[in-house]
């Protein structure tokens, strides 16, 4: 393991996080708070940044550096992405809202993986500053903060293509252009048109300049922060709830596509087996929940409230409209499953992906045939390309130590001795970087009663879910420390 490249490569990201945090900062000048939550961050992480970035060494740099440094990069950039959060606390000590540093920890790394769950009890009564803060860490996630940095920073040849393997969601990671740093630009250009173009219309639809920045970083990174208790519903806007649900769908879908748009190939993107599945799952959902909830809104808006919470559940943003935890037991199940499938590899969104869970379908629909067939020769595809035998067993292993992982941790959390329905879907709400779940962690709820420990292995399942699971089996393998 060439520990000083990877410790290095740390030194540069965090580096960055340092001039993410000049933003906020102005925001908390602008509205004249207290900047001491971002004065005293910022040269701690210059300090550390620089130290790191001066590390020299060989510049052999291999899939495994690639996965170990990407695991242990998340890890520091949660860990002091929430120094500002614990410096307020400390700055405000009647406030209650942080208790503990791991709470800090917690939000901060909620806010980087784009799962949106959160411990705070009340947000309104935060300053603007600490809020754009902890929905700018969305943003930043949403993409990725190690894409981000190449497109920042100077080429780092091959190092660049292993990082963007290790760090991309979806079974494939393909680039765009030959070189990696261009697709991470494209991929970033494409990232802040959207988003604004999101801002421009949630300002025309009547909401404040800095809500609609805020919710639309929210938006773009699918994580679901808002400035308001109620979160969406306090708006009781049509117009703003129709906005950010076509966004949410729209950053669920994978950016390779618009690409494709770009370059004028419609047909091609339109194509994609994975949008169509996905279309498809969002239409059926809205539907089936908008007829079983019809009895929720006489006076209407169920269709509404439908198309917003599936929107919202299989982006993995996390936004409310409702209280969904008072809904019918069918609607409540079929947004539990949604969780599970996701939005589509490539995008800011989590979950298993709907790529995944296509070949997976088509995997047990393979199996069929050969047992009725044992000797007809039956391939896999998807978009209309045989699917290569390697890739069908990594999403199969991907897909049992998904599960894997939730069982544990829903055994470790169960020890705070809550509710199956609170334990189980807090783990899958983390892990698939949604935010809510049901009942006590419910849209209206929050995860400030758990332990310190179940908030510690929520926020560690938060990074395995953005990261899908290797990066951090990787960190925790005892080979990968080894220096051969």
């Amino acid at each position: 393991m060439n520990f000083k490249l990877v410790f290095r490569l740390a030194g540069r990201v965090l580096l960055v996080e340092a001039a993410a945090m000049l933003l906020p900062l102005a925001v908390t000048l602008l509205y004249r708070e207290n900047p001491l939550p971002f004065l005293i961050p910022i040269p701690i992480l210059l300090a550390v940044g620089l130290a790191l970035s001066a590390l020299k060494g060989k510049d052999s740099f291999f899939p495994r550096e690639g996965f170990f440094a990407v695991g242990l990069i998340w890890l520091l950039i949660g860990f002091f992405g929430a120094l500002p959060f614990f410096c307020w606390s400390r700055l405000n000590p009647g406030s209650g809202l942080f208790p503990h540093f791991i709470d800090c920890f917690f939000e901060s790394v909620s806010g980087f993986t784009t799962t949106g769950s959160s411990i705070l009890t009340a947000v309104e009564p935060l300053p603007k500053g600490i809020l754009f803060w902890r929905s700018f860490t969305h943003w930043l996630g949403g993409m990725g903060v190690l894409v981000l940095a190449l497109a920042l920073l100077p080429s780092m040849g091959s190092r660049s293509l292993n990082l963007m393997k290790a760090e991309s969601p979806g079974p494939v990671v393909s680039k765009l252009v030959p070189k990696t740093s261009q697709s991470s630009k494209i991929l970033y250009g494409i990232y802040c048109v959207l988003t604004g173009a999101q801002v421009i219309a949630l300002r025309l639809a009547g909401m404040p300049w800095y809500d609609s920045v805020v919710h639309a970083f929210a938006t773009a990174g699918t994580g679901g922060f808002s400035t308001r208790n109620l979160s969406v519903a306090a708006y009781q806007s049509p117009a703003v709830e129709i906005i950010i649900t076509v966004f949410m769908l729209l950053f669920s879908i994978n950016f390779a596509l618009f690409f494709l748009v770009l370059c004028g190939k419609v047909k091609q993107a339109l194509q994609s087996d994975e949008l169509r599945f996905f279309l498809l799952v969002v239409a059926a959902s809205t539907l089936l929940i908008a007829f079983n909830i019809a009895g929720y809104y006489p006076e209407g808006g169920a269709l509404r409230h439908a198309a917003f919470q599936v929107a919202t559940i299989i982006s993995t943003t996390g936004f409310a409209s409702a209280d969904f935890n008072l809904w019918p037991e069918f609607s409540r199940c079929l947004l539990v499953i949604l969780m599970f499938i996701g939005a589509c590899a490539g995008s800011t969104g989590g979950g298993l992906k709907c790529s995944r869970v296509l070949l997976i379908l088509r995997c047990i629909k393979r199996e069929i045939r050969r047992v009725i067939h044992p000797r007809s020769v039956n391939v896999v595809k998807l978009d209309g390309r045989v699917v290569e035998e390697d890739v069908l067993c990594s999403v199969l292993i991907f897909f049992a130590a998904y599960l894997f992982i939730i069982l544990g941790a829903s055994l470790l959390v169960a020890l705070d001795n809550f509710t199956f329905g609170t334990t189980f879907t807090a783990v899958v709400a983390c892990i698939s970087n949604i935010g809510p779940g049901l009942e006590m962690v419910g849209p209206m709820g929050n995860f400030s009663a758990f332990s310190g420990l179940s908030k510690l292995i929520l926020s560690l399942c938060m990074i395995v879910g953005r990261l899908e699971v290797l990066p951090i089996l990787v960190l925790l393998s005892g080979t990968a420390w080894k220096r051969s």
